[in-house]
């Protein structure tokens, strides 16, 4: 699932998975997953590499996910792992799962580090047993209340009692790129922290924030992802009073829930 614009209510996980997009997708819907459409920040796979790359380079926010679930010697799943950029980052595990919607990133994913397996699914359907894994991870991905209760439900099936689901999200209250998000005027219950929060807490997640950036490259690299992300009225201004930049501050929230024992 990702967001989009212009603002419109979607039905449960119709976004692919990162809600860094502001478009919506005019794929169809796939015939095996019917609840999953392709996410517009997807269809040139090159610059969906770079922007995986720019993302959080200092590393705070992976720090944080391994504080709330540490995946050492267990087996983690990446749901949603796209063309798998974020495999190599849980090597320590005793096992990695990925889970991925598009089936065009798959052959990308399964290539990225020998022996992860990469499998077909989605939120609401996780080709996995019962209790068979620790940790979930989902960045950006299936997650924005309300309307996720089949996917969450889904996640909680495949943990092990004490296992952990960690959801990384955008802080819609803090950094340049939130900014951006709301002058994209998102009118749906979807791009508003306080639904998201609601929800997250009436389902006893922990919300943890982290504010670090997005951090280009080049400045060619950074103008033409925030072109890809946002429409131009509310880009091209950012870029015009900032014109030296190759960064952009960036607010992330992730929210923590573990299966009961």
């Amino acid at each position: 699932m990702r967001r989009g614009a212009p603002p419109r209510l979607w039905p449960v996980q119709c976004w692919s998975r990162d809600r860094s997009s502001t478009r919506p997708s005019t794929y169809p819907l796939r015939v095996g997953l019917p609840d999953f459409v392709p996410s517009p920040n997807q269809l040139d796979l090159d610059l969906y590499e770079i922007e995986n790359s720019a993302f959080d380079r200092t590393g705070v926010v992976l720090d944080a996910m391994r504080k709330l679930a540490p995946w050492a010697g267990r087996t983690l799943v990446d749901l949603g792992c796209g063309s798998g950029f974020w495999l190599q980052k849980y090597t320590d595990a005793t096992e990695v799962i990925g889970v991925e919607p598009d089936e065009r990133l798959i052959p990308t994913a399964r290539r990225r580090v020998p022996g992860i397996e990469v499998l077909l699914g989605s939120a609401e359907h996780i080709p996995l047993p019962d209790s068979s894994v620790d940790v979930v991870h989902a960045r950006f991905a299936y997650f924005f209340p309300p309307g996720c209760e089949a996917g969450f439900d889904e996640v909680k099936r495949v943990l092990r009692p004490g296992g952990t689901l960690v959801v990384v999200d955008n802080d819609l209250r803090h950094g340049e790129f939130a900014e951006l998000v709301v002058r994209s005027a998102w009118a749906q219950p979807q791009g508003q922290a306080s639904t998201t929060d609601a929800w997250w807490q009436e389902r006893g997640a922990i919300r943890t924030a982290i504010m670090s950036d997005w951090r280009f490259d080049s400045r060619a690299d950074m103008e033409a992802v925030l072109r890809l992300e946002f429409p131009s009225d509310v880009v091209d201004p950012w870029l015009l009073t900032h014109p030296d930049r190759c960064h952009i501050s960036y607010g992330y929230v992730l929210f923590s829930t573990m299966k009961p024992d």
